[in-house]
C-alpha cells in the first residue's frame, strides 16, 4: 500500500511537471511577447500558473485512484496496463491541446476553449486556411512532446503499479483510497476558499498576455467543454437587421444634456452597495428606518428615481455599470475572460485621460470571476482583502465594511488627483453577520439583512463625512449605486420590477445641482454613457443611453433566469422564454414593450456570442 501511494505521489509530480513543460513550450514559441514582458513577469506565469496546474493534475488523478480502489481487490497485470495506456492517451490529448493552442494563440489573441472542436464536424473547412507545412509540424510537435512523455513515463514507472496489496491490508487500504479520492476536491477547486478556481484566478499582471500564459490550457479547454454555452442565439425574435435598429433607435440621443457638473475633469469614486434595494430606502418609496444616513445624502444629491440593476447578482452588475453591457438571461459574461476583454471599458477610457484607476474590495476577489474582470478592464492598483490584516477578516467574505471604508479613507488622505476610484462593499450580503449591536429586532433573515443594511449606511455615512472634509473634495463626483436587490419575501416574483429597483445617487463638491430627482426610467447600462457625457467625452458604449439628455427614450431593462424584462413610462412587459410568452403585460401598448424589449436582447446575445 505504501509503494502504491508513493507511486502516485510521483505520478502527480509527473503531471505537473509535464504542465510546467507545457508552459515553457508556450512561451517559446511566443518569444517575442515573453521577452517584451521581462524575466520576473514570465517566472510568475509559473508561480501563479502552478494553481491550475495543481487543479489539472486533480482531475487527472481521479481514474487512477478509483481504479487503485478495485486494484486492492483485484490484483494483476491490468491495474499497470490501466496506467499506461491511461496515460498515454491522456498525455496524447494534451499535446493536442498545447500545440494547437500555441498556434491558435497567434490568431486569436486568447488561450483555447473546446471552440475549435466545434469544427471538427467540417474538418476539411477547418483546415482550409493552414497550410501543409504547418498542419506537419504541428503533428511532429505532439509526437515530440507526447513521445518523449511516454518514454519518460515508461522509464520511472515500469514496475510501481505492479505490486499487489497485502490482503490483511485490504480494508484499510481501500479506505484510504476513498478518502483520497474525495480529497481531490481540494486541489480541483483550487483550495478551502469560498470560490472554486477559475481561469481568471491566475491573473497577475497588467501584461495580458502574461496572464494568459498563467493559463492551464488543459484545464481551460476541459472547464469550457463543461461549461459550454448555446452555439447559436435562443433569442431571435425578428430580422437582424430589424433587431438591430430597433436597438440603435433605443440608446441613439442627438439632444442637449443638462451638465451637472462644474469642471469636465473631476476626480470621480463610485462605490457600489451590496444589495441596496429601493425596498429600505425611506426617500425612495421603501422602509425610513433602514439607511437614515442614505436618506439624509438623497436630499442633498442628484437622485435618479427609477433606477434599475441589469441582473439580480453582482457578477452581472460589475459588466452593467463598468461596460455598459447589459446582463444577459441564463449565462453570465464576466465568467468568460476572453469576452470581457474584449468589451468597450469605462476604466479604459478613464486611463486615457489620465486618471490614476483603482478598484478596491474586501473580500476574495477570485470569487465569481472577478480577478480576470477587474484586471481586463484596466485598473492599475487592485486592492482585495489580501491588502488587509487576516485579524481583520472579521466576515465570513472578508472585511467588514466600517474597516473597508476606514482604510479607503486612510488611502485617500494624500490621494494623486484626477482619480478614478471603484469600491464595492461586502457586509450587507448573506449571511448578514456585522460587528455591531442589532438595531432591529428578530431572528428572521429580512431582519438581519436590514440590521446588516443599516451598519453598511452608518460605515457609508461616516466615510462621506469625512469625505466632505477632504482638500480633494470640491472637485470630485461620488456616485453610490447599488450593484443588486433581493428577494425579501417569498411572496415577491423573481421577475418583478420592485426586487430590480436600486438607489443611484450623485454626490460631491462639483455637483451644481442638490436635492434633484430624475424620473427617467435607466439601469446600470447606462453609467458610463450618461457619466462621459458629463466630461464632454463620447465612447462605443452601443447599449446605454444618457440618462441627462432631453431627448434619450426613458426605458430599462433587466434579465433574470429565462427571461427578461422592458419598463417603459406607460407600460410594462416581462417575458420567461422557458415557457415562452410573456408573464406580464401591464399598461398602455404593452405588446410594442415586449417588441423592443425582444429586439435588445437578440442584438445583446448576438454580440455576447461573437466575442
Amino acid at each position: 500500500m505504501k509503494r502504491q501511494i508513493i507511486s502516485l505521489l510521483f505520478y502527480s509530480a509527473f503531471w505537473l511537471s509535464f504542465f510546467i513543460v507545457a508552459r515553457s513550450y508556450f512561451l517559446v514559441s511566443h518569444c517575442s511577447e515573453a521577452s517584451g514582458a521581462g524575466f520576473t513577469t514570465m517566472a510568475g506565469t509559473f508561480t501563479h500558473g502552478i494553481r491550475l496546474d495543481i487543479s489539472a493534475t486533480g482531475y487527472i488523478l481521479i481514474l487512477p485512484l478509483l481504479a487503485s480502489i478495485l486494484f486492492v481487490w483485484f490484483s494483476g497485470k491490468w491495474f499497470s496496463a490501466f496506467m499506461k495506456w491511461y496515460t498515454r492517451i491522456v498525455l496524447l490529448a494534451a499535446s493536442v491541446i498545447i500545440v494547437v493552442d500555441s498556434v491558435l494563440y497567434i490568431y486569436w489573441g486568447y488561450r483555447m476553449d473546446f471552440t475549435p472542436f466545434m469544427y471538427l464536424k467540417t474538418p476539411r473547412e477547418a483546415a482550409a486556411s493552414v497550410s501543409i507545412l504547418k498542419i506537419f509540424l504541428m503533428l511532429l510537435a505532439i509526437l515530440l512532446l507526447a513521445g518523449t512523455a511516454g518514454i519518460i513515463y515508461n522509464k520511472l514507472f515500469r514496475s510501481c503499479f505492479s505490486k499487489p496489496v497485502n490482503r490483511s491490508h485490504r480494508f484499510a487500504a481501500t479506505l484510504l483510497f476513498m478518502l483520497l479520492s474525495g480529497s481531490l476536491i481540494i486541489p480541483i477547486r483550487g483550495g478551502l476558499g469560498v470560490a472554486p478556481i477559475y481561469a481568471g484566478s491566475v491573473y497577475f499582471s497588467e501584461n495580458m498576455f502574461a496572464n494568459h500564459a498563467s493559463v492551464n490550457v488543459v484545464w481551460n479547454v476541459g472547464s469550457s467543454f463543461v461549461n459550454r454555452k448555446p452555439a447559436s442565439n435562443p433569442y431571435v425574435f425578428a430580422d437582424k437587421d430589424e433587431a438591430e435598429e430597433i436597438t440603435r433607435s433605443l440608446t441613439i440621443s442627438n439632444g442637449a444634456t443638462e451638465m451637472v457638473l462644474t469642471t469636465a475633469r473631476p476626480n470621480i469614486l463610485i462605490i457600489i452597495l451590496e444589495s441596496f434595494g429601493n425596498a429600505l430606502i425611506g426617500p425612495l418609496g421603501g422602509d425610513p428606518l433602514t439607511t437614515p444616513c442614505l436618506n439624509k445624502m438623497i436630499e442633498e444629491g442628484l437622485v435618479f428615481t427609477n433606477f434599475y440593476a441589469s441582473g439580480n447578482r453582482t457578477d452581472k452588475a460589475l459588466p452593467a455599470i463598468l461596460n455598459g453591457y447589459p446582463a444577459q438571461p441564463s449565462v453570465s459574461i464576466i465568467k468568460e475572460a476572453k469576452k470581457t476583454q474584449s468589451l468597450e471599458s469605462l476604466v479604459r477610457v478613464m486611463n486615457g485621460m489620465n486618471y490614476h484607476c483603482s478598484f478596491w474590495y474586501g473580500g476574495d476577489i477570485d470569487f465569481a470571476d472577478f480577478r480576470s474582470f477587474v484586471i481586463s478592464s484596466g485598473f492599475s492598483e487592485i486592492i482585495t482583502k489580501d491588502n488587509f490584516s487576516r485579524s481583520d477578516f472579521n466576515s465570513k467574505w472578508g472585511v467588514h465594511d466600517h474597516v473597508f471604508f476606514e482604510a479607503l479613507r486612510d488611502s485617500m488622505q494624500y490621494v494623486k488627483e484626477p482619480f478614478f476610484r471603484v469600491a464595492l462593499t461586502l457586509s450587507s450580503h448573506e449571511p448578514f453577520e456585522v460587528p455591531m449591536k442589532p438595531v432591529f429586532e428578530g431572528r428572521d433573515n429580512l431582519t438581519k439583512f436590514r440590521n446588516s443594511v443599516y451598519y453598511t449606511d452608518k460605515a457609508l455615512g461616516d466615510f462621506i463625512g469625512w469625505a466632505q472634509t477632504a482638500e480633494w473634495w470640491h472637485n470630485t463626483l461620488v456616485i453610490l449605486v447599488a450593484d443588486h436587490c433581493r428577494r425579501n419575501s417569498l411572496d415577491e416574483l423573481v421577475y418583478s420590477p420592485e426586487i430590480y429597483k436600486i438607489p443611484m445617487l450623485w454626490l460631491g463638491g462639483t455637483l451644481r445641482v442638490h436635492g434633484r430627482r430624475v424620473a427617467k426610467l435607466g439601469s446600470q447600462v447606462d453609467i458610463p454613457v450618461t457619466l462621459l457625457r458629463q466630461l464632454d467625452t463620447y465612447s462605443n458604449f452601443s447599449f446605454g443611453k444618457d440618462l441627462l439628455s432631453d431627448d434619450s427614450r426613458s426605458f430599462a431593462f433587466y434579465t433574470f433566469k429565462e427571461g427578461f424584462a422592458f419598463l417603459t413610462d406607460s407600460s410594462a412587459y416581462i417575458y420567461d422564454h422557458q415557457l415562452g410568452k410573456p408573464v406580464v403585460e401591464e399598461g398602455k401598448n404593452p405588446e410594442y414593450a415586449g417588441m423592443l424589449g425582444k429586439a435588445y436582447l437578440q442584438v445583446l446575445y448576438d454580440d455576447y456570442l461573437k466575442r
